[in-house]
Order: C-alpha cells, then sequence, then structure tokens
C-alpha cells in the first residue's frame, strides 16, 4: 500500500464517525419540570436516548437505582441537590406506574 493509499484510508477511518453522528437526530425529551436537568447531568455523559430505551420498565425506585449507580459507579459529576429533581422527572415522564 503507498502513501497515497494509506493517507486516504486514513482519512475515511477518522471521517466516519463524523458522517455516522451527523445523521443522528436530536434526542427530545418531554417538556417538563426537571427537563433542563435532566438534559445537563444526564446527556453530558450519554445520549439521551436511554431515558426513552430504559422507560417501558422503569418505576421511581428503578430511576432512583439508576441515578445512583451513575454517580456511585460511573462517577457522574451530579450535584446531590440534583438527584430529586431528576429522579422526578422521569418517573413522571417516563416511567413506570408501581
Amino acid at each position: 500500500m503507498n502513501k497515497q493509499s494509506k493517507f486516504a484510508l486514513g482519512l475515511l477511518v477518522l471521517l466516519l464517525p463524523v458522517a455516522v453522528a451527523a445523521q443522528e437526530k436530536p434526542v427530545v425529551l418531554k417538556p417538563s419540570s426537571g427537563l433542563e436537568t435532566v438534559q445537563n447531568n444526564c446527556g453530558g455523559c450519554h445520549s439521551l436516548d436511554y431515558v426513552g430505551t430504559n422507560s417501558s420498565y422503569m418505576n421511581h425506585d428503578a430511576w432512583q437505582a439508576e441515578v445512583n449507580k451513575m454517580i456511585n459507579v460511573f462517577g457522574a459529576p451530579i450535584d446531590p441537590k440534583d438527584v430529586p429533581s431528576i429522579v422526578d422527572y422521569l418517573t413522571k415522564n417516563y416511567g413506570k406506574a408501581g
């Protein structure tokens, strides 16, 4: 493989993730009290797609455990005063009863 081919291949490898990311549609969460807190705290570390993906089986206790896991296991820099707002928003808008 010559230098030009290597350069072209390297450029393709670098640009492919950009092209894929450009095709992603922004995640729009339900407007409600606490939305901004969720976006600021959760969206900084992972896609907000996870909110909808997990919602079919998450009740208040499950959302509380999930937020605690993000803080205690993954080291999410969430201010403790924001936790109730995050859990309440997720439960109200993406939680299952019970």
